[in-house]
């Protein structure tokens, strides 16, 4: 059996982009990290952490994994996309139903793409 330990994201400018998404959830960078670092982590509660390492390719196609992201203390996918459009992710694919359901894809500023999932309180509010 193995543990996933982290998951590792390409990234042009690894430092912008963890500090990007540390905003986005609320995650320190790791201790030391600083601009123009190969490599930065994004440490979470616990395993697997996020880590950002530079490599010299552009992004090219679509991003074979992805992060799914939901809204917590009771903010909804609705706000969360909003609050991630304002901190400078933009909306590539909108999937959410007039019935509720569904998700928004999204691209963080290097290109990469996440989706905006409902928060756990719509789900059970759905049924």
């Amino acid at each position: 059996m193995i543990e996933i330990h982290a998951v590792t994201i390409d990234a042009a400018d690894p430092y912008e982009i963890a500090t990007w998404w540390g905003k986005a959830t609320g995650l320190p960078l790791g201790e030391g990290d600083k601009p123009g670092d190969d490599e930065v982590m994004l440490r979470t509660k616990q395993d697997p952490f996020l880590l950002f390492i530079r490599v010299p390719e552009g992004k090219t196609v679509k991003n074979r994994i992805h992060l799914d992201v939901n809204g917590t203390e009771g903010r909804t996918r609705d706000q969360e996309v909003e609050r991630l459009i304002g901190l400078g992710a933009t909306v590539h694919d909108d999937r959410r139903q007039p019935d509720g359901t569904g998700w928004v894809t999204m691209l963080d500023p290097e290109g990469n793409e996440f989706c905006v999932c409902r928060s756990q309180a719509e789900r059970e509010a759905q049924g």
